[in-house]
C-alpha cells in the first residue's frame, strides 16, 4: 500500500489492482492529468478500505480479482463507509462474464482492462462528475 497526498482541490482517484506494473502505470497516466490526482495505490481490497477512510477518494479504479480481499467483497465495504465514492471495476475480459460480474450494485461503472488509456481517463473523469462535489466537477474539462 502506497499513500500518496490525500489533499487536492482535484478529482482524487485510489488505484487497486494487486499487480504492481498496473498500479504503476495507471499511477503515471492519472497523474500525467491536469485535474486529477492519485492519492494512493493499493494492492487487495484490504489495503483499499483503509485508504478510503483516510483519503476519501472520489474514484476509485478497483480490480476484481485480488488476493487477501477482492474487488467484489470490497465494494460491498467501500459504499457502506462511503456511498458517494464511484467505484470503477476495472478487469479483464474473462471477468465481465463472471456471474458476478452482473450484479454490478456496487460498482459505478464497468472498465475492461484492454481499454485504451484515453478511454479509461475519459470514464473516470465522468464518474468524478457523477459524485456530485461540485467543487470538483466545476473544475473537470
Amino acid at each position: 500500500m502506497l499513500m500518496l497526498s490525500c489533499e487536492s482541490s482535484s478529482l482524487r482517484v485510489l488505484v487497486v489492482d494487486d499487480h504492481e506494473l498496473t498500479r504503476l502505470t495507471l499511477q503515471l497516466a492519472f497523474s500525467c492529468q491536469e485535474n486529477i490526482q492519485v492519492v494512493g495505490l493499493a494492492s487487495n481490497g484490504q489495503e483499499a478500505i483503509e485508504m478510503v477512510k483516510r483519503c476519501q477518494p472520489d474514484v476509485i479504479v478497483l480490480d476484481l480479482q485480488m488476493p487477501i480481499m477482492d474487488g467484489w467483497s470490497a465494494s460491498s465495504l467501500i459504499k457502506a463507509i462511503s456511498p458517494h465514492t464511484q467505484i470503477l471495476a476495472y478487469s479483464s475480459v474473462e471477468d465481465a462474464n463472471s456471474p458476478r460480474a452482473t450484479g454490478m450494485a456496487n460498482f459505478d461503472d464497468f472498465c475492461k482492462k484492454d481499454v485504451s488509456t484515453t478511454e479509461l481517463i475519459a470514464v473516470v473523469k465522468q464518474l468524478g462528475h457523477r459524485g456530485g462535489d461540485s467543487e470538483i466537477t466545476g473544475r473537470l474539462t
